[in-house]
């Protein structure tokens, strides 16, 4: 479940990365293809890269620690067993969230497939090279879906229906389809990610820009074909899955309809997503594992100032009296095994031994339990001041019975009211410093776009009628030429506001040609300032964060996989102190 949650922050991550790049930095430029492929990459990316792990193995030297070595001087105090209580599994409660959202949205994505195959079945199919042809008589928006071209050549002229078909043909020719499905798809898996619909509302409107700029291309009056975009914006009913003409920032389309070319340097501004890309890596996608080196030592001395006497479930009591008298002979520590307890198969299931050395206070190790102990030694280390340390180390077993490695084992040591003492946790290691940050520069703040008019209202726009059926029937067709009459003297009142509009179009575009423009060349100017500050800005981060610092943290890193170690050892001493003391 965790390794689901941290996919799903690393995921949302990436995306929230390609976005903002997108927002900030290309949503304004016109290179409406590089932004389809860019923002397509980005939604592969947040799903592929946090699989890819790059696996750092650090080695460190076992670290053996006697029992001189750790304070017992502190009294153990008993603690009442609480009660176990419900709690809330919030994982769980999560999850149910999450797999609601999802249904809901699987079911809703089942429905527009259902409400696309009712509109396209049983209706008639014209085929003209490439692309199928369908026209219908409901009342919906003209859109694409693949190689099939919709739309209702009643609702308009010509002129208008040519603009749309080659609209269409661009969404269909480039297969658009499949961004849209994909969008979709990662909108029903991250659903609770308010990002993933700004990401999918963005690459729906950066492939109307696409459709906009390669129909304008092949139709002569373009002025006509934003009169067209206008007209549909009264058409809000459509198909969900599909590629539609009417989109929603009709003012968005007309101004990048009329935006000059983007100059080529700004191709720069796809690159500038690499170095974040570079970060996360190295931030999430590094796990390090830190391994001990095995040392191979003899069962009786591990080098020439370390002795160890190793007991095992297999140990005899004639074995342990021998290790008793070495210990006495050749460090001068009285070594007393007692309840020495053993299976069916004659395995040590329960042992204590008591070790003292001199006026030294009694160090007691004791095990107790149905199944054959686990492998420990008593250790004498000599130091190089001619002081010796006596403890207890565990055996990890292996099929060379002469290595073994250092670990904390289970000491108990009692005072002179004979209360037992806890064992006493590791000491953390301290943390590397980290150094003052730089100042990053500040970046250069856009142009205002200029405000276009608003809009006529469309919907008072008059609707022409439909010629009759049979042209041949007079009195229909007198019918027809009395409702066209009507219709001309309509829209002959409706033209005034038409031309009012595109003159305050022309306007504000001959303005655009003068201070706008102007604007937008102090603002390049000023981004190349900026990169020159981000170049600055990245070689000091380097300085400041280098090797030294990255010595520091690995150094702190291997520290912490010791402390790591210690600390689980000690949980498993205090299990069995817990245990002995309920006993006593």
């Amino acid at each position: 479940m965790e390794a689901l949650f941290i996919f799903i922050a690393k995921s949302s991550g990436l995306l929230l990365l390609f976005y903002f790049a997108y927002f900030l930095l290309l949503r304004k430029e016109t290179f409406f293809n590089s932004n389809r492929w860019f923002l397509l990459a980005g939604l592969i990316t947040s799903v592929v890269l946090p699989f890819l792990v790059y696996t750092k193995i650090v080695w460190i030297d076992p670290t053996p620690v006697t029992m001189s070595a750790i304070d017992y001087s502190r009294a153990y105090i008993p603690r009442a067993i609480e009660q176990e209580s419900f709690q809330i599994n919030w994982n769980y409660v999560v999850l149910a969230i999450y797999s609601i959202g999802f249904l809901a949205l699987i079911i809703k994505f089942a429905l527009d497939f259902y409400s696309l195959n009712s509109v396209l079945k049983g209706k008639k199919v014209h085929q003209q090279a490439d692309f199928k042809f369908i026209d219908i008589s409901e009342n919906i928006a003209p859109f694409s879906y693949f190689d099939y071209i919709v739309y209702n050549s009643s609702m308009y002229t010509a002129s208008e229906l040519e603009n749309i078909i080659e609209h269409e043909k661009v969404h269909s020719d480039q297969n658009h389809t499949m961004d849209v499905l994909i969008s979709r798809v990662f909108c029903v898996l991250f659903w609770f990610n308010p990002i993933i619909w700004l990401y999918k509302k963005a690459i729906l409107q950066n492939l109307e820009f696409i459709a906009d700029s390669e129909a304008a291309k092949k139709i002569s009056d373009k002025k006509a074909y934003q009169y067209t975009l206008l007209k549909i914006t009264t058409h809000e009913s459509c198909v969900a899955i599909t590629n539609h003409f009417y989109q929603s920032l009709i003012k968005k389309r007309i101004v990048m309809l009329n935006k000059n070319q983007s100059k080529k340097w700004n191709y720069w501004k796809y690159y500038a997503i690499i170095p974040a890309l570079i970060a996360f890596v190295l931030l999430f996608q590094i796990k390090t594992i830190a391994q001990e080196k095995s040392q191979p030592q003899e069962v009786s001395q591990t080098n020439d100032s370390d002795d160890v006497y190793n007991i095992t479930k297999n140990t005899t009591d004639q074995e342990l009296k021998v290790i008793a008298e070495k210990l006495k002979k050749d460090h001068g520590a009285d070594v007393a095994v007692s309840n020495i307890k053993r299976n069916s198969k004659k395995e040590l299931i329960g042992i204590k031994i008591n070790i003292k050395k001199g006026t030294e206070e009694v160090q007691t190790i004791q095990i107790d339990g149905d199944e054959a102990i686990d492998s420990f030694g008593i250790s004498v280390l000599t130091e190089k001041n001619g002081i010796k340390k006596i403890g207890i180390v565990t055996d990890t077993e292996s099929d060379n019975s002469t290595e073994y490695q250092s670990r904390v084992a289970e000491v108990r040591e009692y005072n002179g009211q004979n209360m037992p003492a806890p064992p006493v946790p590791p000491t953390p290691p301290a943390t590397a410093a980290l150094p003052p940050a730089p100042i990053a520069p500040i970046m250069p703040v856009l142009p205002k776009d200029l405000e276009l008019p608003p809009v006529p209202n469309m919907s008072k726009m008059p609707k022409p009628p439909v010629p009759p059926r049979n042209t041949s029937d007079r009195v229909a067709m007198k019918d027809f030429d009395k409702k066209m009459a009507e219709f001309d003297k309509k829209m002959a009142a409706f033209q005034p506001q038409l031309d009012a509009y595109e003159k305050q179009v022309d306007e504000i575009m001959a303005k655009r040609e003068g201070g706008y423009d102007k604007e937008m060349e102090k603002f390049e100017i000023a981004m190349e300032k900026f990169s020159v500050e981000m170049d600055k800005y990245s070689a000091n981060i380097d300085l400041q964060f280098g090797a030294d610092f990255e010595k520091k943290m690995e150094q702190f890193e291997k520290d912490m996989k010791v402390y790591e170690q210690n600390m689980k050892l000690h949980e498993k001493s205090m299990k069995k102190f817990e245990k002995d003391n309920k006993r006593s």
